[in-house]
């Protein structure tokens, strides 16, 4: 990255790369403040609903990453550079624009609202570097046909493999979950029968290329998010069931499958943040970076510490917004892990076989700070997919173990009504068959149970003695708590702003039997959004509150 003041040969660099035909150029420009042009009261109005009940539900407070970047430095920069936008990261505080001509990008350098400047990606005919190629088997071989075989067809040995067919015994298959995936092109996923449960129902609630800034996701002939997305979507009973078939879906495009360059991890951070605008649940991701394209410098080991390339920057935040993030750990076997794969917060899966030993080819940690890296592994060595027909095949790869876990995450999820992202990822590895020992690299905590996430999950004690009701709501002037409790109990409440600034706080020793409780709000409290904590005996509630 060079910043103001740029170096003589960061600007030979840039020239020289003009001489190519028909090139562009994208930069990474990162401003030093967002201009005070929002306040954090507002970020309540950059969400949808859903991320908002997410939000209340994790007792998650807005921060002024939540804000968009700055208008008017942006519009500077594009009136400077003649630049064309890519796109805006308002967690990073950046934008990303393309150049014809590179050295435009000088007339922002001395410019006091810019703090650096990063070369992350180039374009031009020419320049096309090989695609991603995914390890198929096409032996045709099938399942073991014992237990629930004849309704899962194809994918019977990945879902008995972690016992996900326990959560859809009870009826649980995703329905009310959210679940975004990351790849490069989820090409006939709009014609293939096989996946009309999901695509005909409109449980895709969106889509985005972010490579070509459009929504088209279905025309480049990529296949590879189709791959990871039919582990989790195809519901097709005794051919092939996914872990989720009834879960809601978001399709990102975010690899560039013609080159390799680090702007592909803006791409990806930038849908990590429209993930998390939409309230989805859990993201998962079966991509990766280590290398790129000349003349950017790749990776090394060192850099993957969990918190410090562009990709794990966005899913720890991500995380911390209260996402799941289920990210691969690679394919690259003794070299190491890819980012995100070594983000600290990611729930990072490796890839074995059915004999739980670890693929040769699936990467592992830990990561450079020393975090357990891969968390847990999955069938794809190889597991059953989905692709241009209504025919399983077999694929391997962490491309195809990452998305099943994301996959009975969320079911997982369903079934915990009230749980965290953290208490999730927690559950899962806890059930993993080898913890607490951590005996290989490459296997992590071990193959999880789904089925015994679940009971623990489920055992985990809630307080059935008390009823709580804050009122009314929406509020003009007066509010009330409304307590009803079987044995005494302590009961508190605080109520914060969107920014998570005490408004008020009350606490006191209640007698068994129903109280109402008038609270006294501030009369100098402006419309918008609330959020009421409440502890009574072991309970915790985080209500939303609306003042009018």
């Amino acid at each position: 990255m060079w910043r103001k003041g740029i170096a003589a040969v960061a600007l030979l660099l840039m020239l020289s790369l003009v001489a190519d035909a028909v090139p562009r150029y994208a930069f990474r420009i990162v401003f030093r403040d967002k201009n005070n042009e929002h306040s954090v009261r507002e970020a309540s109005s950059f969400l949808s609903s859903r991320a908002l009940e997410r939000r209340a539900q994790n007792n998650i407070a807005f921060d002024e990453k939540d804000l968009p970047v700055s208008k008017e430095y942006l519009t500077r920069v594009l009136a400077l550079t003649q630049g064309s936008l890519h796109l805006t990261s308002k967690w990073l505080n950046s934008c990303v624009i393309w150049l014809e001509d590179s050295s435009r990008i000088l007339s922002v350098a001395e410019e006091p609202y810019i703090a650096s400047v990063a070369y992350v990606g180039y374009k031009n005919e020419e320049h096309k570097g090989a695609a991603k190629t995914l390890l198929v088997h096409s032996s045709g071989a099938k399942y073991k046909t014992t237990g629930n075989a004849a309704f899962y067809g194809s994918s019977w040995t990945q879902t008995d493999f972690v016992k996900g067919e326990c959560l859809h015994d009870k009826g649980i298959r995703g329905q009310g979950k959210f679940i975004a995936i990351l790849d490069d092109g989820f090409h006939y996923v709009n014609t293939n029968p096989a996946f009309d449960s999901v695509f005909s129902s409109g449980r895709i609630l969106d889509t985005r290329n972010f490579v070509q800034g459009n929504t088209d996701v279905y025309s480049d002939f990529l296949f590879h998010g189709t791959v990871t997305f039919s582990t989790m979507a195809v519901n097709m009973p005794n051919i092939y069931v996914g872990a989720a078939p009834e879960a809601s879906y978001a399709l990102f495009v975010t690899e560039d499958a013609s080159s390799e360059t680090p702007v592909e991890m803006d791409n990806m951070v930038a849908a990590f943040e429209r993930a998390d605008s939409l309230g989805v649940d859990v993201v998962s991701v079966s991509l990766g970076y280590n290398t790129f394209d000349p003349p950017f410098p790749s990776l090394t080991p060192a850099d993957m510490d969990g918190k410090t390339t562009v990709a794990a920057i966005g899913a720890n935040i991500a995380a911390q917004k209260g996402m799941l993030m289920v990210i691969t750990a690679g394919n690259e076997g003794n070299w190491g892990l890819l980012t995100p794969g070594d983000a600290d917060s990611a729930l990072t899966v490796g890839n074995v076989d059915v004999n739980k030993t670890p693929a040769g080819s699936s990467s592992y940690g830990p990561n450079a700070s020393g975090t357990v890296k891969p968390e847990v592994c999955a069938l794809g060595q190889p597991g059953f997919v989905v692709t241009s027909s209504q025919s399983p095949f077999g694929a391997s790869g962490t491309s195809i173990s990452t998305p099943q876990v994301a996959g009975w995450a969320a079911c997982l999820w369903q079934a915990s009504t009230g749980k965290t992202n953290v208490q999730i990822k927690r559950a899962i590895v806890e059930s993993s068959h080898l913890f607490p020992s951590y005996q290989l690299p490459q296997l992590g905590y071990g193959v999880p149970d789904f089925c015994q996430a679940d009971i623990t999950l489920s055992a985990e004690p809630i307080e059935k003695n008390v009823s709580l009701e804050v009122y009314p709501n929406p509020f003009v002037r007066e509010l009330f708590l409304k307590v009803d409790l079987k044995e005494s109990a302590n009961v508190s409440i605080v109520i914060s702003d969107v920014a998570g600034r005490e408004i008020l706080s009350w606490d006191e020793m209640l007698d068994a039997g129903l109280h109402r409780l008038p609270l006294e709000v501030p009369q100098s409290l402006t419309e918008g959004i609330y959020f009421a904590r409440i502890f009574a005996g072991r309970e915790l509630r985080t209500i939303k509150l609306f003042k009018r």
